[in-house]
Parts: C-alpha cells; sequence; structure tokens
C-alpha cells in the first residue's frame, strides 16, 4: 500500500483527535474477559490494527458490532473458543493480551505471533513469563503460541524491566486469576491507567501503590460496562509538529493534556508558543516566537517524558530549526531507521543516525521524492515531511500509518489537504 501525495499546501482548519490507539486495542481485549455486553465509546474503529484484532477475536467467537459512524464497539465474548484457525497471519503486536479470554473461555489459548514494527528487540519473552507465572504451560508451535491452563492461579509478577505490554498482559490476566496477584516494577502509562479505570469499572480489584506496584485480587465474574476511550496524546503531538512544520493554522481539539504536559513544555522551550484552554491548542505561524524553531536536545524515555513513539516528530522539528539538535533514545536505539528515509525528502544533508541517538544539522528544506515506511510513527513522520514538500512524493508502506491513525485520510481533508492511497 502506497500514499500519493501532492505537497506544498498549507493546512487550515479544525482537527479533532480521536480515542489512543495504544488504549483502544488493549481495552478491546480486555473486554473479552468480562461476562457480560461491553460497550467501548470514541473508539477509533478504522485503525488498520484495531481492524486485525476485531478479525481474530470474531474468527475465535466474539460477537462484535462495529459502528463506524458512532465511533462504538459493542462486544458479547460468551462464545470464544480456543479454535485453531486455519491462517495465523495478524499483522499486530498487542497478539499477546488475546490470551485471557480464550483461557477464560477454554482453559488454553492460541495467539499469533506478535508482528508491528521491527525497531529493533521487541521479544515476547516477558509475556511467557506472565503466563507461567501465573501457572500456564506455554509452547511455541509453528504458527501460534500455545498457552495452557484450567485457569490463571496468581502469583508474583516481576519485571526485569519496566515494560507497557507486559504490565497491561498482567493486569488482564491478574483479574481473572484465582487468588491475588502482585505485579512488581509494574511501567504505568496513561493508557495502562485507563486499562486499569476500565477493570476496575468491570468488578476487578486492583490496587496501585506507587509508580510501579500493583495488586490485584482475581474476581471469577466481571460485569458489562460502556467506557469511553481516552484521547491519543500521540495524535494531538501529530497535529500540533504538522502544523508547525506546514506553516498552517489548525484549531486541534480533544488535547489530552494531562499526559502531555513534559512533551509540550519541550515545544515552548523551542519557541512554539501554542495557545490552548481546558482541551484544545490553536497554533497559527505567528506562534513562532522569533519565526523560526529553535535548535534542542532531548532523550526519549518514560512517561511523563517523551516516549519512545514521540520521536520521529521531534526529528522533523529539528530538520527545520536553526542549528544543532540532538535526540537520544537508548530504550529503542535501532528506532532509526525511518531518519534515514527522511533524509531523502530534505535538500541537503541535515540528518545524521547511529544507535540511540539521532542529530540533525538544520534548517534543511523538505522535497518531494519516494520513501518506504519503517515503522509505524515513522511512517507518519514521512507522510508529514512529503506533505510539506512542493511536488509529488510517493510513500511506500504506508498502511504503517494507518495502523495508528484513525481516518487520516479523512482528517486530512478537512484541512483542505487530499492524499491518494493506493492498495
Amino acid at each position: 500500500m502506497k500514499a500519493i501525495i501532492e505537497g506544498g499546501k498549507v493546512p487550515q482548519g479544525t482537527i479533532n483527535v480521536s480515542g489512543a490507539k495504544n488504549s483502544a486495542t488493549r481495552l478491546l481485549a480486555a473486554a473479552c474477559v468480562s461476562d457480560g455486553e461491553v460497550i467501548l465509546q470514541n473508539f477509533p474503529t478504522q485503525l488498520v490494527d484495531a481492524k486485525h484484532k476485531i478479525r481474530f477475536l470474531q474468527n475465535i467467537g466474539a460477537d462484535i458490532e462495529v459502528d463506524d459512524e458512532n465511533e462504538t464497539l459493542r462486544i458479547r465474548s460468551g462464545d470464544i473458543t480456543s479454535t485453531e484457525l486455519d491462517l495465523y497471519d495478524y499483522p499486530i503486536r498487542t497478539t499477546y493480551l488475546l490470551a485471557a479470554s480464550q483461557i477464560k473461555r477454554s482453559g488454553s489459548a492460541k495467539i499469533p505471533y506478535p508482528g508491528g514494527c521491527k525497531i529493533g528487540s521487541r521479544g515476547y519473552d516477558l509475556h511467557i513469563m506472565v503466563w507461567e507465572a501465573l501457572g500456564c504451560k506455554v509452547t511455541e508451535k509453528p504458527d501460534f503460541i500455545l498457552i495452557e491452563g484450567d485457569s490463571f492461579l496468581g502469583g508474583q509478577i516481576k519485571f526485569p524491566i519496566s515494560t507497557v505490554g507486559g504490565t497491561e498482559n498482567a493486569l488482564i490476566c491478574a483479574s481473572i486469576a484465582q487468588g491475588r496477584t502482585e505485579i512488581i516494577n509494574a511501567y504505568i502509562t496513561p493508557e495502562v491507567e485507563d486499562l486499569i479505570d476500565f477493570l476496575r469499572r468491570m468488578g476487578s480489584n486492583i490496587e496501585v501503590n506507587g509508580s510501579s506496584n500493583i495488586v490485584v485480587e482475581g474476581v471469577s465474574h466481571l460485569k458489562g460496562t460502556i467506557k469511553s476511550v481516552m484521547y491519543d496524546r500521540i495524535e494531538a503531538l501529530t497535529w500540533l509538529v504538522y502544523g508547525v512544520l506546514a506553516k498552517g493554522t489548525l484549531l486541534i481539539n480533544n488535547v489530552p493534556f494531562d499526559s502531555m504536559e513534559v512533551p509540550l513544555l519541550h515545544l515552548k522551550k523551542m519557541g512554539i508558543d501554542f495557545l490552548s484552554n481546558s482541551n484544545s491548542i490553536y497554533f497559527s505561524p505567528d506562534c513562532l516566537k522569533n519565526g523560526q524553531v529553535e535548535s534542542f536536545e532531548l532523550a526519549c524515555g518514560a512517561h511523563p517524558g517523551i516516549i519512545s513513539d514521540m520521536q520521529s516528530f521531534y526529528t522533523l522539528l529539528g530538520i527545520i530549526a536553526q542549528g544543532d539538535s540532538r535526540i537520544f533514545d537508548y530504550r529503542y536505539p535501532k528506532r532509526i531507521a525511518y531518519a534515514d528515509e527522511l533524509q531523502k525528502l530534505i535538500d541537503v544533508p541535515v540528518v545524521e543516525t547511529e544507535e540511540g541517538k539521532i542529530t540533525t544539522r538544520g534548517p534543511g528544506a523538505f522535497i518531494p521524492g519516494e520513501v518506504t515506511s519503517t515503522d509505524l510513527r515513522g511512517s507518519m513522520a514521512l507522510v508529514m515531511a512529503a506533505l510539506c514538500a512542493p511536488g509529488e512524493s510517493i510513500v511506500n508502506d504506508v498502511e504503517m500509518a494507518l495502523r495508528g491513525y484513525n481516518n487520516l485520510e479523512g482528517k486530512l481533508a478537512q484541512l483542505g489537504i487530499n492524499i491518494e492511497i493506493q492498495e
């Protein structure tokens, strides 16, 4: 799949941030351990990742009604079974979250191997550790991972490193386990907090102690509930950075400020003096204090700082900034391939990469060209650069960006920007 982009147009208008991809797909998996009907509102129904997960759950017996117009899912999961499918080709990372509902209904689970972005080592060993710590046997089959256990049994899960996915998996499994589970070195992000809120609404007993310890008392019955997905902090940042790059005038609604304090503070330090109220951001070219982005240095890390998923957007800002900027990312040091592709859309050599570090020697200007996506957020960075380049560009494998941005074509059209996506 590729995007053909006629760039150089200035975006104008209002854009509404959707429900967070990194919360919605987790809530969908958690909804399937409920014994009642679950309604998820503000759900980004057009995300590629969401569609793959819905397809898998429907194939193993879940009854899921998708309402694109109202961005709502209605989920009934009582008939889920651990059926062996003919095909396990599901290009999503969080397949491990699909195990809990099968264990609850069938005493075994068969899940696809995790797919997703190739940004370095992102093994699934920690998820195997979760299942084994809760009393299950795990076997790696040629086409799927087999998890066996009559039910989960409470235990202690001590992560050697902080892990969002591992914490989410542990929470969902522990909620239906027999007895008490302690999760040590948990990674509690805003999206994990959204998951905890959801599980509590269904009847889970979850106690959070400090910033990294969680105790869960498993329950045998989880009721149905209604939950609205939190807004996407990464998408909100994406549109603000696009406004800066393209010198547009944007009103961005549904901005989750509580989870974006540090990332937005860094933009202020770069001279991007946007206007904000309780849930919206307004940006116009007049918001640049000196008419330009100032150079900067930052390190990606854990929330509440700048997370790795935001890295590529600061790289874009470094390209147009005056002077040298440096972006460090030691959590995912190999997350640099997109930056080498990005250089193909810049008029002069600006981007330098090494593992764990990207240096930009700006300012550079965007030019049209043909590039290939390497990961989700990097793909969106390539799309944004192409949108700013006067002339026609091609972004190959653009489905990676569509994994994280709900109704991307429609939202750009609202800003007067048209892109053509071809299969």
